[in-house]
């Protein structure tokens, strides 16, 4: 992940878009919201279509690390 970068001194070592402040989290929260990539875009003219894409991208990864709890039959 060339667009994604993790600094324990910038914003607390979460995953950022590119050495910025923009963290994968802040793309990721607007598109759950129901913003579109263009207006995404628009809020962060810094970033580039292939930054949103590694965003969501790195989610789907880090998706496959993780155990997710499982709803128990009732």
């Amino acid at each position: 992940m060339e667009r994604i970068t993790i600094d324990p001194s910038r914003m607390r070592g979460l995953p950022c878009i590119r050495d910025t402040r923009v963290t994968v989290s802040a793309v990721l929260g607007q598109l759950a919201a129901g913003r579109t990539v263009e207006q995404v875009l628009e809020d962060y003219p810094h970033l580039e279509l292939e930054d949103v894409l590694a965003a969501l991208s790195f989610a789907a990864e880090a998706m496959q690390e993780r155990e997710l709890p499982l709803a128990q039959p009732a």
